[in-house]
């Protein structure tokens, strides 16, 4: 339980920092912080190299959503861009923190592809309108952002819930699928 409560606390002061240093001018300060939260994270996983792959899988996936928001006009960002046209790196960051979750205090979103699935088309685009409140994203056109922001979280999310139980490093009994290939392949099962 303990976990599980700090899990939750550290995402959220995660998300906060990247906003709030943002919308004033400090991307750098979000993802700093991020960055000792993921270290404890991977300091507490039972399989830590999993749980690095899962947050690096959700910092890809997270490039391409959000850098296809931008591209397309949809949101613009005040602070943290790093390369013109792609996500701001704060935002990558917050990517990070989400995926610390997905194995701890959102683990009962297994096997409930349509529920995650629902609750990112609505949380995603509620996050962004948070985000936009505290000055750190302007919506350029709202209605039509927040309709992209709800359909790629709805898959988004159940994706990466996929990607997560495949990836398991919290739980030392998981035997994702694909080390089991490895380890079949190899002759030593």
């Amino acid at each position: 339980m303990t976990r599980l409560i700090f899990n939750l606390a550290a995402s959220q002061a995660g998300w906060f920092a990247c906003v709030i240093g943002a919308a004033n001018g400090m991307p750098w300060a979000g993802p700093l912080a991020v960055l000792a939260l993921v270290v404890v994270h991977l300091y507490l996983a039972q399989r830590p190299s999993l749980e690095l792959r899962l947050i690096a899988s959700a910092i890809l996936i997270g490039l391409v959503a959000d850098s296809l928001l931008v591209v397309s006009g949809l949101v613009s960002y005040p602070s943290g861009i790093w390369i013109e046209g792609m996500a701001p790196y704060w935002i990558l960051a917050m990517w990070a923190m989400f995926a610390t979750t997905l194995n701890v205090s959102m683990k009962w979103l297994r096997n409930r592809t349509a529920l995650a699935s629902a609750l990112g088309a609505v949380f995603g685009p509620l996050a962004y309108i948070a985000g936009s409140e505290l000055g750190a994203i302007t919506f350029n056109q709202m209605g039509l952002a927040l309709a992209a922001l709800a359909l790629i979280w709805s898959v988004c999310m159940p994706l990466l819930v996929a990607l997560a139980t495949r990836m398991d490093g919290m739980n030392l009994t998981a035997r994702p699928d694909f080390i089991l290939a490895d380890y079949k392949v190899s002759g030593r099962a």
